[in-house]
Protein backbone atom coordinates (compact mmCIF):
# COMPACT_ATOMS: atom_id res chain seq x y z
CA UNK A 1 0.00 0.00 0.00
CA UNK A 2 1.25 3.07 -0.86
CA UNK A 3 1.63 6.20 1.18
CA UNK A 4 -1.62 8.00 0.02
CA UNK A 5 -3.61 4.87 0.86
CA UNK A 6 -1.85 4.49 4.32
CA UNK A 7 -2.92 7.89 5.21
CA UNK A 8 -6.68 7.17 3.78
CA UNK A 9 -7.11 4.30 5.88
CA UNK A 10 -5.63 5.62 9.22
CA UNK A 11 -8.17 8.67 8.54
CA UNK A 12 -10.86 6.44 7.97
CA UNK A 13 -9.94 4.68 11.58
CA UNK A 14 -9.38 7.50 13.13
CA UNK A 15 -13.15 8.96 12.08
CA UNK A 16 -14.60 5.44 13.12
CA UNK A 17 -13.13 5.79 16.19
CA UNK A 18 -14.79 9.36 16.89
CA UNK A 19 -17.74 8.17 15.69
CA UNK A 20 -17.83 5.28 18.07
CA UNK A 21 -17.46 7.58 20.66
CA UNK A 22 -20.32 9.91 20.15
CA UNK A 23 -22.71 6.67 19.71
CA UNK A 24 -21.59 5.23 23.37
CA UNK A 25 -22.13 9.26 24.02
CA UNK A 26 -25.63 8.89 22.87
CA UNK A 27 -26.64 5.67 23.64
CA UNK A 28 -25.84 6.58 27.74
CA UNK A 29 -27.61 8.76 27.08
CA UNK A 30 -31.00 7.52 25.78
CA UNK A 31 -30.69 3.64 27.43
CA UNK A 32 -31.45 2.80 31.19
CA UNK A 33 -30.30 -0.14 32.82
CA UNK A 34 -31.61 -3.23 30.46
CA UNK A 35 -32.73 -3.83 26.81
CA UNK A 36 -35.44 -1.70 26.00
CA UNK A 37 -37.01 -0.70 22.76
CA UNK A 38 -37.11 3.36 21.15
CA UNK A 39 -39.43 5.53 19.64
CA UNK A 40 -38.19 3.87 16.72
CA UNK A 41 -39.42 0.71 16.57
CA UNK A 42 -36.73 -1.30 14.91
CA UNK A 43 -34.07 -0.24 17.24
CA UNK A 44 -33.14 -1.42 20.87
CA UNK A 45 -31.06 -0.04 23.18
CA UNK A 46 -29.17 -1.86 26.01
CA UNK A 47 -27.38 -0.62 28.70
CA UNK A 48 -25.71 -3.02 31.31
CA UNK A 49 -23.19 -2.40 34.24
CA UNK A 50 -21.96 -6.00 34.77
CA UNK A 51 -21.38 -9.09 32.61
CA UNK A 52 -24.19 -11.05 32.17
CA UNK A 53 -25.28 -14.82 32.56
CA UNK A 54 -25.35 -16.61 29.24
CA UNK A 55 -28.92 -15.82 28.24
CA UNK A 56 -30.17 -18.35 25.23
CA UNK A 57 -32.75 -16.43 22.80
CA UNK A 58 -34.09 -16.83 19.75
CA UNK A 59 -32.28 -14.53 17.63
CA UNK A 60 -34.34 -12.18 14.80
CA UNK A 61 -32.44 -10.69 11.98
CA UNK A 62 -30.81 -7.50 13.21
CA UNK A 63 -27.79 -5.75 13.28
CA UNK A 64 -26.05 -5.58 16.47
CA UNK A 65 -23.43 -2.77 17.07
CA UNK A 66 -21.39 -2.41 20.42
CA UNK A 67 -20.17 0.97 21.32
CA UNK A 68 -19.08 0.17 24.71
CA UNK A 69 -17.80 -2.96 26.30
CA UNK A 70 -17.63 -6.31 24.90
CA UNK A 71 -20.17 -9.43 24.21
CA UNK A 72 -19.82 -13.38 23.43
CA UNK A 73 -22.67 -15.17 21.19
CA UNK A 74 -22.51 -18.94 20.34
CA UNK A 75 -24.40 -20.43 17.42
CA UNK A 76 -24.28 -24.39 18.11
CA UNK A 77 -20.86 -24.44 18.50
CA UNK A 78 -19.16 -21.40 16.89
CA UNK A 79 -18.34 -18.56 19.03
CA UNK A 80 -18.52 -15.04 17.97
CA UNK A 81 -16.46 -12.24 19.91
CA UNK A 82 -17.38 -8.86 18.89
CA UNK A 83 -16.37 -5.35 20.13
CA UNK A 84 -16.62 -1.48 18.93
CA UNK A 85 -14.28 -2.35 15.87
CA UNK A 86 -17.25 -5.02 14.66
CA UNK A 87 -20.62 -5.03 14.33
CA UNK A 88 -22.80 -8.75 14.04
CA UNK A 89 -25.51 -9.29 11.87
CA UNK A 90 -27.99 -12.07 11.85
CA UNK A 91 -30.05 -12.54 8.73
CA UNK A 92 -32.37 -15.55 9.53
CA UNK A 93 -34.33 -16.80 13.06
CA UNK A 94 -31.40 -18.24 14.66
CA UNK A 95 -31.57 -19.69 18.21
CA UNK A 96 -28.59 -17.84 20.30
CA UNK A 97 -26.49 -18.29 23.48
CA UNK A 98 -25.20 -14.44 23.77
CA UNK A 99 -23.57 -12.88 27.32
CA UNK A 100 -22.19 -9.51 28.03
CA UNK A 101 -18.21 -10.16 28.71
CA UNK A 102 -17.31 -6.80 29.68
CA UNK A 103 -18.79 -4.46 31.66
CA UNK A 104 -18.47 -1.56 34.57
CA UNK A 105 -20.74 0.28 36.64
CA UNK A 106 -18.19 3.02 35.46
CA UNK A 107 -17.85 2.18 32.21
CA UNK A 108 -20.89 0.28 31.23
CA UNK A 109 -21.44 -2.28 28.15
CA UNK A 110 -23.72 -0.04 25.21
CA UNK A 111 -25.17 -1.14 22.51
CA UNK A 112 -28.12 -1.18 19.92
CA UNK A 113 -30.15 -3.42 17.88
CA UNK A 114 -32.08 -2.63 14.93
CA UNK A 115 -34.37 -5.22 13.64
CA UNK A 116 -33.82 -5.83 10.31
CA UNK A 117 -36.59 -6.51 7.51
CA UNK A 118 -35.79 -8.82 4.53
CA UNK A 119 -38.54 -7.34 2.57
CA UNK A 120 -36.53 -4.02 2.87
CA UNK A 121 -33.58 -5.20 1.66
CA UNK A 122 -35.08 -7.22 -1.05
CA UNK A 123 -36.62 -3.52 -2.16
CA UNK A 124 -33.35 -2.23 -2.23
CA UNK A 125 -31.99 -4.51 -4.35
CA UNK A 126 -34.66 -4.76 -6.73
CA UNK A 127 -34.31 -0.63 -6.96
CA UNK A 128 -30.88 -1.57 -8.26
CA UNK A 129 -29.69 0.55 -5.02
CA UNK A 130 -28.01 -2.43 -3.53
CA UNK A 131 -26.64 -4.28 -5.82
CA UNK A 132 -23.60 -6.81 -4.26
CA UNK A 133 -22.27 -9.97 -5.38
CA UNK A 134 -24.74 -12.68 -5.33
CA UNK A 135 -23.59 -16.01 -3.23
CA UNK A 136 -23.51 -18.85 -5.05
CA UNK A 137 -24.18 -21.08 -1.71
CA UNK A 138 -26.19 -20.37 1.45
CA UNK A 139 -23.55 -18.92 3.67
CA UNK A 140 -23.90 -18.92 7.64
CA UNK A 141 -26.65 -16.68 8.81
CA UNK A 142 -24.98 -14.95 10.85
CA UNK A 143 -21.25 -12.92 10.84
CA UNK A 144 -19.14 -10.05 12.42
CA UNK A 145 -17.41 -7.91 10.00
CA UNK A 146 -15.35 -4.58 11.00
CA UNK A 147 -17.53 -1.52 11.50
CA UNK A 148 -16.65 1.09 8.81
CA UNK A 149 -16.87 4.59 8.82
CA UNK A 150 -20.11 5.15 6.70
CA UNK A 151 -21.94 2.54 8.62
CA UNK A 152 -21.63 4.05 11.64
CA UNK A 153 -22.49 7.87 10.20
CA UNK A 154 -25.59 6.51 8.94
CA UNK A 155 -26.02 4.81 12.64
CA UNK A 156 -25.66 8.00 14.18
CA UNK A 157 -28.04 10.08 12.35
CA UNK A 158 -30.36 7.25 13.36
CA UNK A 159 -29.72 7.58 16.85
CA UNK A 160 -29.49 11.60 16.50
CA UNK A 161 -33.03 11.17 15.50
CA UNK A 162 -34.37 10.14 19.18
CA UNK A 163 -34.12 13.95 19.91
CA UNK A 164 -36.34 15.06 17.58
CA UNK A 165 -39.20 13.03 17.47
CA UNK A 166 -41.72 14.71 15.08
CA UNK A 167 -38.65 13.75 12.59
CA UNK A 168 -38.45 9.74 13.55
CA UNK A 169 -41.41 9.34 11.04
CA UNK A 170 -40.15 11.10 7.67
CA UNK A 171 -36.12 10.38 8.34
CA UNK A 172 -35.76 7.44 9.88
CA UNK A 173 -36.76 4.95 7.24
CA UNK A 174 -34.34 6.99 5.42
CA UNK A 175 -31.48 6.42 7.61
CA UNK A 176 -32.75 2.93 8.44
CA UNK A 177 -32.25 2.56 4.06
CA UNK A 178 -28.97 4.03 4.10
CA UNK A 179 -27.65 1.49 6.83
CA UNK A 180 -29.07 -1.29 5.03
CA UNK A 181 -27.30 -0.10 1.86
CA UNK A 182 -24.36 0.16 3.78
CA UNK A 183 -24.44 -3.80 4.75
CA UNK A 184 -25.18 -4.36 1.79
CA UNK A 185 -22.17 -2.93 0.01
CA UNK A 186 -19.77 -4.38 2.83
CA UNK A 187 -17.34 -7.31 2.22
CA UNK A 188 -19.79 -9.41 3.92
CA UNK A 189 -22.69 -7.80 1.80
CA UNK A 190 -23.76 -11.13 -0.19
CA UNK A 191 -24.66 -13.56 3.14
CA UNK A 192 -27.66 -10.91 3.94
CA UNK A 193 -28.55 -10.15 0.19
CA UNK A 194 -28.86 -13.85 0.00
CA UNK A 195 -31.53 -14.11 2.47
CA UNK A 196 -33.66 -11.42 0.71
CA UNK A 197 -33.73 -12.58 -3.05
CA UNK A 198 -36.35 -15.53 -3.38
CA UNK A 199 -35.16 -17.42 -5.98
CA UNK A 200 -31.95 -18.14 -3.48
CA UNK A 201 -31.67 -21.75 -1.76
CA UNK A 202 -31.12 -19.65 1.33
CA UNK A 203 -34.65 -18.16 0.95
CA UNK A 204 -35.67 -22.32 0.83
CA UNK A 205 -33.96 -22.61 4.25
CA UNK A 206 -35.82 -19.32 5.75
CA UNK A 207 -39.36 -21.48 4.04
CA UNK A 208 -38.12 -24.35 6.16
CA UNK A 209 -37.61 -22.81 9.32
CA UNK A 210 -40.32 -20.85 9.45
CA UNK A 211 -42.30 -24.26 8.82
CA UNK A 212 -40.41 -25.66 12.11
CA UNK A 213 -41.26 -22.71 14.16
CA UNK A 214 -44.51 -23.05 13.22
CA UNK A 215 -44.95 -26.55 14.43
CA UNK A 216 -42.00 -27.18 16.77
CA UNK A 217 -44.42 -29.26 18.99
CA UNK A 218 -45.22 -31.75 16.44
CA UNK A 219 -42.56 -34.22 15.63
CA UNK A 220 -40.00 -33.34 12.73
CA UNK A 221 -40.52 -35.30 9.31
CA UNK A 222 -37.75 -34.20 7.50
CA UNK A 223 -39.15 -35.77 3.85
CA UNK A 224 -42.18 -33.25 4.35
CA UNK A 225 -40.28 -29.94 5.59
CA UNK A 226 -38.05 -30.69 2.61
CA UNK A 227 -41.11 -31.12 0.07
CA UNK A 228 -43.33 -27.93 2.16
CA UNK A 229 -39.69 -26.15 1.41
CA UNK A 230 -39.39 -27.20 -2.15
CA UNK A 231 -35.78 -29.07 -1.45
CA UNK A 232 -35.27 -32.38 -1.43
CA UNK A 233 -33.97 -34.22 1.82
CA UNK A 234 -30.41 -33.86 1.26
CA UNK A 235 -30.14 -30.17 -0.50
CA UNK A 236 -32.24 -29.36 2.63
CA UNK A 237 -29.85 -30.78 5.18
CA UNK A 238 -26.81 -29.71 3.46
CA UNK A 239 -27.93 -25.87 3.31
CA UNK A 240 -29.99 -25.59 6.70
CA UNK A 241 -26.90 -26.57 8.25
CA UNK A 242 -24.95 -24.04 6.07
CA UNK A 243 -27.05 -21.14 7.08
CA UNK A 244 -28.10 -22.38 10.52
CA UNK A 245 -24.66 -24.51 12.19
CA UNK A 246 -27.48 -26.46 12.55
CA UNK A 247 -29.73 -29.62 11.36
CA UNK A 248 -33.07 -29.36 11.50
CA UNK A 249 -33.69 -31.70 14.60
CA UNK A 250 -31.09 -29.66 16.23
CA UNK A 251 -32.33 -26.21 14.93
CA UNK A 252 -36.55 -28.21 16.73
CA UNK A 253 -34.77 -28.86 19.58
CA UNK A 254 -33.04 -25.64 20.64
CA UNK A 255 -36.26 -23.93 20.02
CA UNK A 256 -38.23 -26.60 22.12
CA UNK A 257 -35.72 -26.03 25.24
CA UNK A 258 -36.43 -22.04 25.05
CA UNK A 259 -39.90 -22.35 24.83
CA UNK A 260 -39.80 -24.50 28.08
CA UNK A 261 -37.38 -22.61 29.93
CA UNK A 262 -39.54 -19.79 29.25
CA UNK A 263 -42.49 -21.65 30.89
CA UNK A 264 -40.85 -23.04 34.08
CA UNK A 265 -39.93 -19.23 34.35
CA UNK A 266 -43.53 -18.40 34.01
CA UNK A 267 -44.54 -20.66 36.32
CA UNK A 268 -46.66 -22.96 34.09
CA UNK A 269 -46.49 -26.24 35.66
CA UNK A 270 -43.88 -28.50 36.44
CA UNK A 271 -41.05 -29.58 34.25
CA UNK A 272 -43.25 -32.62 32.66
CA UNK A 273 -45.58 -30.16 31.92
CA UNK A 274 -43.52 -27.92 30.54
CA UNK A 275 -41.90 -30.76 28.62
CA UNK A 276 -45.14 -32.05 27.32
CA UNK A 277 -46.33 -28.78 26.29
CA UNK A 278 -43.33 -28.32 24.00
CA UNK A 279 -43.85 -31.92 22.04
CA UNK A 280 -41.49 -33.91 24.25
CA UNK A 281 -43.52 -37.82 25.19
CA UNK A 282 -40.66 -38.58 27.48
CA UNK A 283 -40.17 -36.80 30.81
CA UNK A 284 -36.94 -38.81 31.52
CA UNK A 285 -35.92 -37.22 27.69
CA UNK A 286 -36.62 -34.21 28.86
CA UNK A 287 -34.82 -33.54 31.29
CA UNK A 288 -31.94 -35.04 30.35
CA UNK A 289 -31.51 -32.93 27.14
CA UNK A 290 -32.80 -29.70 29.26
CA UNK A 291 -30.25 -30.41 31.94
CA UNK A 292 -27.43 -30.66 28.55
CA UNK A 293 -28.26 -27.61 27.03
CA UNK A 294 -28.76 -24.97 30.03
CA UNK A 295 -26.00 -26.90 32.62
CA UNK A 296 -28.99 -27.94 35.14
CA UNK A 297 -31.90 -30.29 35.50
CA UNK A 298 -34.82 -28.15 35.10
CA UNK A 299 -35.95 -27.07 38.59
CA UNK A 300 -32.33 -26.36 39.31
CA UNK A 301 -31.54 -24.39 36.84
CA UNK A 302 -35.38 -22.20 37.00
CA UNK A 303 -34.43 -21.45 40.78
CA UNK A 304 -31.20 -19.98 39.83
CA UNK A 305 -32.89 -18.15 36.96
CA UNK A 306 -35.33 -16.65 39.67
CA UNK A 307 -32.76 -16.00 41.97
CA UNK A 308 -30.70 -14.41 39.63
CA UNK A 309 -33.66 -12.46 38.51
CA UNK A 310 -34.08 -10.33 41.78
CA UNK A 311 -30.75 -9.24 41.28
CA UNK A 312 -31.43 -7.94 37.74
CA UNK A 313 -29.25 -10.40 35.60
CA UNK A 314 -31.67 -12.92 35.04
CA UNK A 315 -30.74 -14.94 31.73
CA UNK A 316 -34.03 -14.49 30.34
CA UNK A 317 -35.03 -11.88 27.51
CA UNK A 318 -34.10 -10.99 23.91
CA UNK A 319 -30.69 -10.76 22.73
CA UNK A 320 -28.82 -7.26 22.17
Amino acid sequence: MNNSGSMQEAAAEQAASLQQIELARLIAQYATEGIHQTAIAPLHLARLSQPSAPAHALHKPALCIIAQGQKQTMLADEVYIYNPTQYLVVSVDLPVTGHVTQATPEQPYLSLRLDLDPKEIGDLIMAGEGHVKKADLPARGMFVSKANSSLLDAVLRLMQLLATPKDIAVLAPLAIREILYRLLQDEQGGMLQQIAMSDSQAQHVVKAIDLIKRDYRLPLRIENLAREANMSSSSLHHHFKAVTAMTPLQYQKQLRLQEARRLLFAQVGDAATAGHLVGYESPSQFSREYNRMFGSPPARDVARLRAAGATGTAAVGSPA
